[in-house]
């Protein structure tokens, strides 16, 4: 079946979309890109005129805000309670002080050394969400870097599917969603290697839903130092594993699995699908379709 792929930069990282081709994907990719930019302007914690930064500049009082960022906020302190505190969305300060204080191209292009932040961090205890109605505790910040590209990815895909195209795959970053009516026998899905740059260490097929990997070596600028926070530690994590790829019905909710994975290690396997590479050891997968790249 012959397919037709658009790509574009948003969110600090590469995003595609891939369907059938044909004046229905032109309109999906429209749509797709459309939302990726307004999405970026609400949620940027690197431009000071969007959302967050207004949010975050409030922290200590109530501030009113958007219907999507109400519900973004719903999400991830309700992925705060399913985790167990694995996954927090109050995180800000610590990844600033462990160097991520600036567009990732901006880190990589000379950032100040590191400093690593001693302690539990994370405040979502704390925050306080009435409907639309919002208040951060003094002196903490709002990071939703960690669902909001899925939570993209996921609006991107029923947009596309709304657009005509009969199947969709809507990738942002390595993490995407797959929609519709694809090839039969789904879509094989390769997953990168992290010690070795476009190189696979696996593949995946999948006819729905989504796939989402965290990496501790990915978006890193340094020995242990990368965006991926314990919150159990204020520090980058630094457990068993490298890598978590999962599979969720959704991008947002695969989003939120990966980080619960790396950070509770081999043992996730028990619960949901996954692809988790060791630091050192094998690499373990229960995915069925799974196969090891040649």
């Amino acid at each position: 079946m012959p397919t037709a792929c658009s790509a574009f930069r948003a969110m600090g990282t590469d995003v595609r979309c891939i369907a059938t081709p044909g004046p229905a994907f032109c309109r999906a990719t429209r749509d797709v890109r459309a939302i990726f930019e307004r999405e970026e302007r609400r949620f940027s914690r690197f431009r000071g005129d969007s959302e967050l930064a207004r949010v975050n500049a409030a922290a200590g009082t109530w501030i009113d805000v958007s219907a999507p960022f109400a519900e973004v906020v719903a999400f991830a302190l309700s992925a705060w309670r399913r985790t167990e505190g694995r996954f927090d969305p109050t995180l800000l300060g610590a990844m600033i002080a462990a160097g991520y204080d600036r567009d990732f191209d901006e880190i990589l292009a000379g950032a100040r050394d590191a400093l690593q932040p001693v302690g539990p961090a994370g405040r979502a205890d704390e925050v306080e969400l009435d409907g639309r109605r919002l208040r951060l505790p003094s002196g903490v910040g709002l990071d939703l870097s960690g669902i909001v590209k899925g939570w993209t990815v996921d609006r991107a895909v029923h947009a596309a599917l709304s657009a005509g195209v009969t199947w969709v795959l809507v990738e942002a970053g390595g993490d995407l969603r797959v929609e519709g009516e694809p090839p039969a026998g789904g879509l094989e899905i390769a997953v990168e290697d992290p010690g070795a740059p476009d190189t696979e260490i696996g593949r995946v097929t999948i006819s729905h839903g989504a796939l989402a990997t965290s990496c501790v070596t990915k978006r890193a600028w340094g020995p242990h130092s990368h965006h991926l926070i314990d919150p159990s530690t204020g520090s980058p994590a630094v457990g068993s594993l490298l890598q978590a790829t999962v599979w969720a019905p959704t991008c947002v909710e695969a989003e939120i699995r990966s980080k619960d994975a790396l950070l509770e290690g081999g043992d996730y396997l028990l619960r949901a699908p996954a692809l988790l590479v060791l630091r050192e050891g094998p690499v373990l997968t229960n995915f069925h379709t799974c196969e090891r790249a040649a």
